[in-house]
């Protein structure tokens, strides 16, 4: 606890100021006296002030002034005329001590925010890919442009039909959106189009999808396949015979 200067002043009719300097100690014990003379203290509150007196004591006692410096210098045969240049170097370093612990403080922080961020990150990308994991084909049929609610079997080229593939989702993460792709494979094996796409933003966990391809006229003939991707994993596959 140190007492403000301002709360105690020496009064100069009570403590008459000496022509030679005061300690720092010495100030301190007098304001200790002018404050025990005019407040009542606690003995915690004493024991505080007894304490910071004693640093301020132990503190001037390990502190040298100029004179003594000088002294200690030419008793060990070194010239006192390089104090100041000695004064300078050692400040000098110590400006860069400390710059140099900001730097480690500020590049620790910093180390900690990226460790934080890609802790994140990764946790997002966790949860993102655990919802997707749960993300089902319900129900897929293949259609032409006009709709009845089958499921095509056969298909005519001769009419250059546009094919739809149209799947059901469930369990569909809401206001997200998803990146799809679908596969048309001719008899051969052969991946003859690829459909990839990003559906709107769900807005049920029920979800209407579809993709499509215009089989030409000179298509091979056979069974054909088509499967639709949720990024890179199978969600439903589909047969049908090009005649």
């Amino acid at each position: 606890m140190t007492i403000p200067n301002s709360q105690f002043p020496i009064p100069n009719s009570l403590f008459p100021i000496p022509c030679s300097p005061i300690s720092t100690v010495n100030v301190s014990f007098v304001r200790l006296l002018i404050y025990l003379m005019t407040q009542r203290l606690t003995q915690e509150q004493l024991t505080q002030i007894i304490a910071e007196v004693e640093k301020l004591k132990a503190r001037e006692e390990a502190e040298l002034d100029r004179k003594q410096v000088e002294e200690i210098l030419q008793e060990l045969n070194l010239p006192p005329e390089l104090l100041d240049d000695a004064l300078m170097q050692v400040q000098r370093k110590q400006a860069l001590q400390a710059q140099e612990k900001r730097k480690k403080w500020i590049i620790g922080g910093l180390a900690a925010l990226l460790v934080v961020v890609i802790g994140f990150s990764l946790f997002s990308i966790e949860q993102y890919n655990s919802v997707i994991a749960r993300v089902q084909a319900q129900e897929d049929r293949v259609t032409l442009v006009e709709d009845n609610g089958n499921n095509l079997k056969v298909i005519e080229r001769q009419s250059n039909p546009e094919v739809f593939y149209r799947v059901t989702l469930k369990n569909s993460p809401l206001d997200k959106k998803l990146q799809l792709s679908c596969d048309w494979i001719n008899p051969s094996g052969e991946v003859v189009k690829q459909n990839r796409y990003q559906t709107r933003e769900i807005t049920t966990s029920v979800w209407n999808t579809y993709c499509r391809y215009t089989i030409p006229t000179v298509a091979p003939t056979g069974n054909w396949q088509v499967r639709m991707f949720l990024n890179n994993r199978q969600l439903s596959q589909a047969d049908f015979e090009v005649k």
